[in-house]
């Protein structure tokens, strides 16, 4: 008789501690898995949280950017095929406005181009007036 209770505190400390393990686990996750934003300000700012679609490519990192004859002209690496169709441009308001490039369609050419090649978008391709203030958020390589 003294085995069967012995046996069974032991069994009830071993769910008690499982169930301990399975909070800690479920309390270290939890704030991986939750997302917040807090601003408070009483100096009457704007403020805009832009969030990232979930679906929408990441931002290509690129070799180089520069603005030239009325044109943003990024060279990015290529396989041969890339064009600049290839890519969605998003242009956000403010000064300066800041452009973000993400490659929609992969390049599955062979060639060897070492150097990539350079895109082109005008001003008025990107909806912006000539000379405006911008710049690429997209990373370096």
């Amino acid at each position: 008789m003294r085995s069967l209770v012995k046996s069974q505190m032991m069994k009830g400390q071993m769910i008690r501690g499982q169930m301990m393990k399975g909070l800690a686990v479920a309390a270290l996750v939890a704030p991986l898995l939750s997302a917040c934003v807090i601003y408070d300000s009483d100096a009457g700012e704007s403020v805009s949280v832009n969030l990232r679609r979930d679906d929408a490519p990441p931002a290509e990192a690129i070799r180089e950017a520069r603005f030239a004859d009325g044109a943003l002209v990024a060279r990015v690496d290529s396989n041969g095929c890339t064009q600049a169709s290839d890519f969605e441009v998003s242009v956000s308001d403010g000064s300066p406005a800041e452009i973000t490039l993400r490659r929609t369609k992969q390049d599955l050419c062979k060639a060897l181009v070492p150097d990539g090649v350079e895109l082109r978008w005008t001003y008025a391709d990107l909806g912006l007036e000539p000379g405006t203030p911008a710049r690429i958020l997209n990373a370096l390589k």
